[in-house]
């Protein structure tokens, strides 16, 4: 078997993988493809579809060397018999399983085509996150018909956090990798940890079988947001209380049993994986008739939606229960900082609210305003944009910061308020700017689960 290998799907999975497995691995051929020919033109251009810190040097080095990106997906299937696949799994909106089941049908098309285009035997490499038990699925489409060719399929869900994921390629908690445990299944497991092996230590290269590591990432997901909507519970509690959860958290993360990551509160998670993965689960255990589990898994997702409302019915608590006409300046609206990304960015729930309310929202983010501006179309002249932060706080009535953006700690607040109608609000959602200072400053300040910290009584 050669070592070149195929990436189906240039997105924020498949694009920065295949980038560190090229960089790390230089005798090797990489090719990442797509349909959509606008995103592939993209990664062989200046102006990289997707923001990452770190990744732009990765692509420069490796591009044209033994990195390419193409639009000839079948001809890229014939070349190469290693294929990932990394195509979108949405969260299905329509028919059986709507609004928790994963859509399936780019991956079946994928799979459809590389029985249909295929050579000779291939190794298909599961790297979206799929539903347990679709490798199975995925084997019977690829040895469907007369094929006389072999298809070994395995399991590698990525576990890259956005804003990190080049450090998290560089140096891995692990890497994962199922396979079946018959001859051919183990050969090919060996060929990919050969892969990973050239920069990855072998302790850290797990190894499974493929319904263990497809439900691996499913559950990873959900644990992490499991932990975010529990601090998120006791920041309301901490509000009616007087208690402050940056204190609660340091308190309860000092267990070594629980440990200290993934415990500030805010505004809720957002991005590509959590909310689809958890409904992803929550249909997996309805399935098998689960229904206390599923019900457990949904309630992650449900606080995570309620904290978003309180966010929003403390603004309006605050500012005399009202914000019909006035101009809110929203900082931040991907999901988390360091990346452009806004899918189930928690600010898209909270701008529509905040323009329900009649409010001027103004957004302001340094990587993901084209995003902002899709993802809010259809309230073209009911919501602005602006790059520049003091452009978009000018004649504002309260800021709203909703991503951790370096760049929103450190702003010349002084200037802000200046620039402010009066009384001036701030409501930090992300808990990452001085209060103290910006209280003596004037401003009146709401942060999550913290006492109040105003100059109106």
């Amino acid at each position: 078997m050669n070592q070149h290998i195929l990436c189906i799907g240039a997105g924020y999975v498949g694009g920065p993988t295949m980038a560190m497995l090229a960089l790390k691995c230089p005798e090797i051929r990489v090719t990442v493809v797509d349909v959509n020919a606008q995103r592939i033109a993209a990664w062989n251009s200046d102006t990289l579809p997707i923001y990452e810190p770190g990744l732009d040097e990765v692509v420069r080095q490796c591009r044209g060397r033994n990195l390419f990106f193409s639009t000839e997906i079948q001809q890229g299937i014939e070349d190469n018999d290693i294929i990932f696949v990394a195509v979108n799994t949405p969260t299905k909106t329509f028919g059986h399983g709507a609004g928790c089941a994963a859509d399936l049908q780019y991956w079946e098309k994928t799979a459809r085509l590389i029985h249909d285009c295929a050579k000779g035997d291939k190794i298909v490499i599961e790297k979206c996150t799929l539903p347990v038990r679709t490798a199975a699925a995925m084997s019977r489409i690829l040895h469907s018909g007369r094929t006389p060719h072999h298809f070994e399929v395995l399991s590698n869900p990525e576990f890259l956090a956005e804003g990190t994921a080049v450090a998290d390629l560089e140096s891995p908690d692990r890497v994962l990798i199922g396979a079946d445990a018959t001859p051919t299944g183990q050969a090919a497991l060996a060929a990919v940890v050969g892969l990973y092996a050239h920069w990855v230590p072998r302790a850290k290269i797990l190894t499974a079988n493929v319904w263990s590591s497809e439900l691996s990432k499913l559950a990873a997901n959900a644990f992490l947001a499991q932990r975010v909507s529990s601090v998120n519970a006791l920041s309301a509690l901490c509000e009616a209380t007087e208690a402050d959860i940056t204190e609660v958290a340091h308190a309860v993360g000092m267990d070594t049993r629980i440990g200290p990551k993934f415990l500030k509160a805010g505004v809720g998670f957002g991005g590509s994986c959590f909310k689809k993965d958890i409904l992803n689960l929550v249909y997996l255990c309805e399935s098998y008739n689960l229904q206390e589990a599923a019900d457990y898994w949904r309630q992650v997702v449900a606080l995570n939606d309620w904290q978003q409302d309180r966010f929003v019915a403390n603004i309006l608590h605050a500012m005399f229960n009202t914000v019909a006409g006035k101009r809110i300046a929203v900082l931040g609206f991907a999901f988390k900082a360091d990346t452009g990304d806004t899918r189930e960015s928690p600010a898209i729930r909270v701008a529509r609210m905040l323009v329900e309310e009649h409010a001027v929202v103004v957004i302001c983010d340094p990587q993901a305003l084209p995003n902002a501006r899709q993802d809010l179309a259809d309230l073209e002249g009911r919501v602005l944009f602006e790059a520049d932060p003091y452009e978009a706080t000018r004649n504002a009535d309260a800021v709203a910061v909703l991503t951790d953006w370096s760049c929103f700690r450190t702003l010349d607040y002084a200037r802000v308020y200046a620039g402010m109608r009066q009384p001036a609000f701030l409501f930090d959602g992300r808990n990452c700017v001085d209060h103290a200072a910006l209280h003596a400053l004037g401003f009146n300040v709401y942060a999550v689960g913290k006492p109040a910290l105003s100059h109106l009584g």
